[in-house]
């Protein structure tokens, strides 16, 4: 095969490890999320760092306690040599928290680079180590009228979401 379309190839296998990341974490999907990661892989994650197992049970605890999060995907830089990558993924992520004690809820927005060493192995591409870089943040209150509406199709964080029930796997 020429070398610019295997190129492309491992390019597009490397996006979509880290869309297939997303995905995993927003609906907490730890399956999902397992798939990403080679099993001797680190993550370092801001306040977690260690081994993926580890990242797991951490994300385990933390995510419930947030309605819901969004990861959005911009830029993806990607460069491969070999079975070996380096990729630089911009995102976005929105997490919105759950009002306590008469408190309202927030949108807690990070501007994060996810900047991955991935590896080839048995012909799969998956994270063997990951940086999460913290570009930027803010929080911004939530007006109660923000409440999803009676009647419209609201995310759910697991297998019951409307992706899942709809035939995405």
């Amino acid at each position: 095969m020429d070398s610019r379309i295997q190129q492309f190839l491992d390019e597009a296998e490397i996006k979509r490890v880290h869309i297939r990341y997303c995905r995993g974490i927003d609906r907490m999907d730890w399956d999902l999320v397992r798939s990403c990661y080679h099993p001797d892989a680190v993550d370092r994650h801001g306040a977690y760092n260690g081994g993926v197992e580890g990242f797991i049970e951490w994300a385990a605890e933390l995510l419930p306690k947030f309605e819901c999060t969004q990861h959005f995907t911009g830029n993806q830089y990607v460069q491969v040599d070999g079975d070996v990558a380096y990729a630089e993924h911009y995102a976005q992520a929105s997490h919105r928290t759950k009002p306590v004690d008469g408190e309202m809820a927030m949108d807690w927005v990070v501007n994060v680079r996810y900047v991955d060493r991935m590896e080839r192995r048995n012909g799969e591409w998956r994270i063997a180590d990951r940086v999460v870089v913290l570009d930027s943040q803010r929080s911004d209150p939530v007006p109660a009228e923000s409440a999803p509406l009676e009647n419209s199709n609201v995310g759910r964080r697991g297998k019951d979401d409307p992706s899942y029930t709809n035939g995405l796997v």
